[in-house]
């Protein structure tokens, strides 16, 4: 795409948008690499509610600090923030943004339920922010190069759906406990795998038309950060087992079968399978550590055998990094500078961030586990 560009007072501005990053997990370790790299972006300040953290962070980067977030959002000179929190406190940190006229890069979940989210929709209108979501299997080539063949036609009437997606970054019950080990902290593997899995199969087929859950915690308690601290319960949800119907923009009603995991000791990472009246298509990968380095893409025609499909030169990030995670969050921040430049809406947004969360919400309903919803006959 060519340099994004907008009109500020009559005039064009190609500049790098001047970004903030507020969080020094995620955020350090790959938004700020991809916000350095980036043509279109450059990351000016930190911030962290501890200042200890923050000035080691603040050394190692050499760039300014803030502990006190009102403070960071009065610096004129911080066009934008990227958000990258746990997500507890990550809808009242957007909203304050959105009212200091801040646009916004948002780690999902972007907030604890769908209508929070719909509250910083309306509120971005009216202060004219562009809000980016970290979507950002939808930046990663091969999902990229699938969305293409299904949007050619390759696959036909999408007729079933398969997404498996089983880790086992929580399998060790001493992993020490921390918010996501809470429901109300935003912790669980439907906020971790499931809004980036219901996003991906909204974007690749369709809106979710129907959702039954089945969600269940393995390990129900883990020991407390520190010596002799003790063990605190998990309420939160490391099985999510998931039926769900998917509506085409041609009125096909597609099922999908959704499994995820965090605790599945060898689990076998991510797979995607789309069965279609035309092709089949899947694309998977084993490599637990990095969703960039190890994905593979087959296809099959009727009566054919699944065949390996190179790789689309087109797509291709123009640079990777050792962590894979970084090159598809630093497109997506390409993407958000430029709606921004050109002052447009982002894709993905937050209406994709609802639609997304909406599936989160209605998998937690209902009682013993279990829930069920149906938008319409």
């Amino acid at each position: 795409m060519s340099p994004a560009l907008s009109t500020l007072g009559g005039r064009r501005s190609s500049q790098p948008v001047r970004v903030a990053v507020a969080g020094l997990g995620f955020g350090e370790t790959v938004h700020l690499p991809a916000l350095r790299s980036g043509l279109l972006t450059e990351p000016v300040a930190l911030w962290h509610p501890r200042a200890e953290r923050l000035e080691q962070a603040c050394h190692r980067a050499e760039l300014p600090g803030h502990t006190d977030f009102d403070a960071l959002l009065g610096d004129p000179q911080i066009e934008a923030v990227v958000i990258a929190t746990p997500p507890g406190p990550r809808f009242d940190m957007a909203r304050r943004a959105l009212l200091a006229g801040k646009h916004l890069l948002l780690e999902k979940p972007v907030a604890l339920e769908a209508a929070q989210i719909e509250e910083l929709q309306r509120l971005a209108l009216r202060q004219r922010c562009c809000v980016a979501v970290d979507f950002e299997y939808r930046a990663v080539p091969l999902f990229q190069q699938m969305a293409a063949l299904i949007a050619e036609g390759v696959l036909g009437d999408p007729w079933l759906v398969k997404l498996d997606w089983l880790m086992s970054s929580r399998a060790d019950g001493q992993r020490p406990w921390t918010w996501y080990s809470q429901v109300e902290q935003g912790g669980g593997v439907l906020g971790a795998l499931g809004t980036h899995a219901f996003d991906t199969l909204h974007w690749l087929v369709g809106p979710t038309r129907s959702l039954r859950a089945q969600l269940s915690t393995a390990i129900t308690e883990r020991p407390l950060p520190g010596p002799g601290e003790g063990r605190a319960a998990v309420d939160a949800e490391d099985i999510a087992l998931l039926q769900m119907v998917l509506g085409t923009a041609s009125g096909v009603r597609t099922p999908a079968q959704v499994t995820l995991a965090s605790v599945t000791r060898q689990g076998r990472g991510y797979w995607i399978e789309l069965y279609g009246s035309e092709a089949t298509l899947v694309l998977g990968s084993s490599n637990q550590s990095d969703y960039v380095h190890g994905f593979q893409l087959w296809m099959a025609r009727p009566g054919e055998a699944l065949r390996p499909l190179p790789a689309d030169p087109s797509l291709a990030f123009a640079r990777t990094w050792e962590d894979g995670r970084v090159a598809p969050v630093q497109r997506i921040q390409q993407w958000w500078a430029e709606a921004i430049r050109e002052g447009r809406p982002m894709l993905p947004g937050l209406a994709e961030a609802v639609a997304s969360q909406r599936c989160c919400d209605w998998a937690r309903q209902g009682t013993s586990g279990e829930a069920s919803l149906a938008l319409d006959p």
